[in-house]
């Protein structure tokens, strides 16, 4: 009996030690992966812009918004038409290229469903010179002017403002056409084309007048217009470029996030420093 007993508990001492030494062969706090609660992944939006300055802008708070856990790729198009068309289908997550009258006149055109949020910045119009270089038209001088109904109106009131010509008074920005030119002493003719051409068409007409961004990106300054829009301007008020999305989209943590990054004292500097009077923050 008692050679059992000594026996049995010799096999439980040993067993004993058995296990206390496995349990210290691995302790739990060593494994991190354990421990530590996984990453959560980056949030990816697509947005789509103009080349100059919407890219730019919007490459200049990608790091920024990374930090915030928004991945942000930028898809750039060169017109104005294809960035809203590519938001309707939703190909990417928001734009930033327009004006909120732009928008309007867009959705009702196209039937889309595209809302404006913030405003970031103005890109001031301007008429630069072609082939003629004076500050005032000769007569039956050929003018370009944007063919889209919100950018020929703010063209043909910056053309009235310079005192070109008088259009009808009392319309609406967005109901102004040139078959609203009611004096017209120059007899100047009014050559309506594809906003981002004008640029490259200034050696075919007497004077442009050139939407902001276009302007930068055909290397055109301030400086070298004979008239621009003003900042108090009726264009002004309406005129500023806004972080846009589809209905439905507007209160998406990502797009809330970008915006707050967009409208930062960093970005203000940003745009004043890098275009000089070319582009104006509204913030």
């Amino acid at each position: 009996m008692k050679k059992w007993l000594i026996s049995f508990l010799l096999f439980a001492i040993v067993g004993l030690l058995a296990a206390c030494g496995n349990s210290g062969d691995k302790p739990a706090s060593t494994d991190k992966a354990a421990t530590e609660a996984p990453k959560a992944e980056a949030k990816k939006i697509i947005v789509g812009a103009s080349l100059t300055p919407h890219s730019e802008i919007l490459e200049h708070v990608k790091a920024k918004l990374k930090e915030q856990g928004v991945d942000m790729e930028v898809k750039v198009f060169d017109d104005y038409v294809l960035p809203n068309t590519a938001l309707e289908d939703k190909q990417i997550d928001a734009n930033y290229f327009q004006t909120v009258p732009y928008m309007e006149e867009f959705n009702k055109k196209h039937k889309t469903h595209i809302v404006g949020l913030d405003g970031i910045h103005f890109e001031p119009m301007g008429v630069y010179p072609g082939k003629e270089k004076a500050k005032e038209p000769k007569q039956g001088a050929v003018i370009g002017i944007p063919d889209d109904v919100t950018n020929s109106a703010r063209a043909l009131k910056l053309l009235e403002a310079n005192g070109w010509i008088k259009l009808t008074p009392g319309k609406a920005l967005n109901d102004i056409t040139k078959q609203d030119i009611k004096e017209n002493p120059k007899k100047i003719q009014i050559k309506e084309m594809e906003a981002s051409l004008l640029p490259r068409a200034l050696s075919e007409v007497d004077y442009a007048v050139i939407n902001g961004n276009y302007a930068l990106s055909g290397g055109l300054t301030p400086a070298q217009a004979v008239a621009m829009e003003s900042k108090d301007s009726e264009a002004a008020k309406n005129g500023a470029n806004i972080i846009s999305v589809k209905a439905g989209d507007e209160n998406r943590p990502e797009i809330k996030k970008l915006i707050e990054v967009l409208k930062s004292d960093d970005v203000k500097k940003f745009i004043e420093d890098q275009y000089k009077g070319s582009v104006v923050p509204v913030f």
